[in-house]
């Protein structure tokens, strides 16, 4: 068995893993890049023919491990996509408003580039259209937690939850090898412990490989308490100097997260009942798949829920899906909290909320979740006078903040509890979808404390396993 790393190594989006052997090719994960500068990959040709890949798991609906699926589908991929039954909902709903941002993107560009009289480094057609995100949907199989089934002849799969996002899942694989099973672990990414709404993320006893990831692999989060006690006093002082709270948020667990806290808060009254904006179709949509699957939260959440308290609905808060309604968020007066998409600010309705926010000292940029290299996101966190946004420069005098502790991604110590958790050993640890810098610092931390061999790949490399 072979395995190629064509994403997530040396870098935190593209996730894409190959397993071939002499029978049969699967794909773990088929993920967009989305930095600025490893975005280019998403053009080039795909390493092996689309249609000789088997099928497809997809770890759960972010769009950096399955944003790529309606390029490899138009380009001959035909098997089936294995996921659990939120992830395939919810990834539908990512898939078109990926192709529907493409489309814009493309469009926006091109009427750039002819105004400007210049071309840019990515071609001005969409990498993929509405109707190529519609023919991925037919090839979704769904899959419980915990039932084994038959990928190929020679390889078998069971998926477990990653307590990350709705119905994410670890990927536990099973092969023969020369008479001998055995076993590897994708770990997707790893959730937190005592997140709310999810399940904690499972822990396993034995494998021969494992693939995990590494995106916070050299840093701690803010505990929970101190962070929501951070996110009220950051609310409380934007009113108190008359600006928005401005929050670039994931649709997919993040908004939901936020609604969460904010909910409590308002409920006990620790903020003022600001207005709430949900500024994102998406966001919108995947909340109402939430609403179908409380089967997949914890216990504390569904009990919220049975007493009335949901935190998905409440009194200030409104969702706007159409693109007026989006405009109108411009003319309220006082302070809001405006949630909006994409978290890392690559594209969306967040733009048009920075630029009319971040050069207003009363307004905050509130970031709670990861920025990739390359992103806007990471380009305003780290502070210069100035940013571009939608082919204009812009002061940056709003107040720029951030909050790790709702990350929804394992920390260092929570990376290390999880892999330590293995009883013995695993023979090999390869760490991906992390920066180069990080998943090493965390392979030389690692290296002191179990004693499989560790390995943090570059893009692209082989294994044999």
């Amino acid at each position: 068995m072979k395995i190629k790393l064509l994403g997530a190594a040396g870098d935190v989006t593209g996730s894409r893993f190959l397993l071939e052997s002499d029978e049969s090719k699967v794909l773990i994960d088929c993920g967009l890049y989305q930095g600025r500068e490893s975005r280019a990959h998403n053009w080039e040709k795909f390493p092996v023919d689309p249609s000789s890949i088997d099928n497809i798991i997809i770890t759960h609906a972010h769009l950096d491990h399955c944003g790529y699926l309606p390029k490899l589908v138009k380009e001959g991929f035909n098997g089936k996509i294995f996921c659990t039954p939120p992830t395939a909902e919810i990834a539908q709903i990512s898939l078109l408003d990926s192709a529907k941002l493409q489309e814009e993107d493309a469009e926006y560009k091109k009427f750039r580039h002819e105004r400007e009289g210049k071309k840019g480094p990515h071609p001005e057609i969409p990498l993929y259209t509405v109707e190529d995100a519609e023919k991925v949907f037919p090839l979704f199989e769904t899959v419980p937690y915990k039932n084994e089934i038959q990928i190929t002849p020679d390889i078998r799969a069971t998926l477990y939850d990653a307590g990350h996002v709705l119905g994410s899942s670890m990927v536990e694989l099973i092969f023969n090898n020369n008479g001998k099973e055995n076993k590897i672990i994708f770990s997707g990414d790893i959730g937190r412990q005592g997140n709310p709404i999810l399940c904690d993320p499972t822990t396993f006893q034995e494998a021969d490989y494992v693939f995990m990831e590494t995106t916070y692999g050299n840093r701690l989060h803010e505990d929970g308490k101190p962070s929501v006690e951070k996110f009220q006093r950051i609310i409380i002082d934007t009113k108190n100097r008359g600006g928005n709270i401005v929050i670039p948020t994931f649709a997919i667990e993040r908004t939901q997260d936020l609604l969460f806290y904010l909910s409590r808060l308002l409920r006990d009254k620790k903020i003022p009942p600001l207005r709430v904006f949900v500024d994102s179709p998406m966001a919108i949509n995947v909340t109402e798949v939430f609403k179908n699957y409380t089967d997949y939260f914890d216990e504390e959440t569904r009990n919220l829920i049975k007493s009335g308290k949901s935190p998905f609905d409440f009194p200030s808060l409104k969702t706007t899906r159409l693109s007026s309604e989006s405009k109108e968020i411009n003319d309220v007066k006082g302070t809001s909290i405006i949630m909006a998409g994409s978290g890392m600010c690559t594209g969306g309705r967040i733009k048009h909320h920075l630029v009319k926010n971040i050069t207003r000292p009363e307004s905050t940029i509130l970031f709670v979740g990861y920025q990739a290299q390359e992103t806007l996101g990471r380009e305003i966190l780290e502070r210069p006078q100035s940013v571009r946004i939608l082919g204009n420069v812009y002061s940056i005098r709003a107040k720029i903040e951030k909050i790790n502790g709702f990350s929804a991604h394992a920390d260092r110590d929570e990376l290390l509890r999880w892999v330590l958790s293995f009883k013995e050993a695993p023979k090999k640890i390869f760490l991906v979808h992390g920066e180069k810098e990080v998943a090493e610092s965390f392979a030389s931390l690692l290296r002191e404390k179990i004693k499989s061999e560790i390995i943090a790949p570059g893009y692209p490399q082989e294994y044999t396993l």
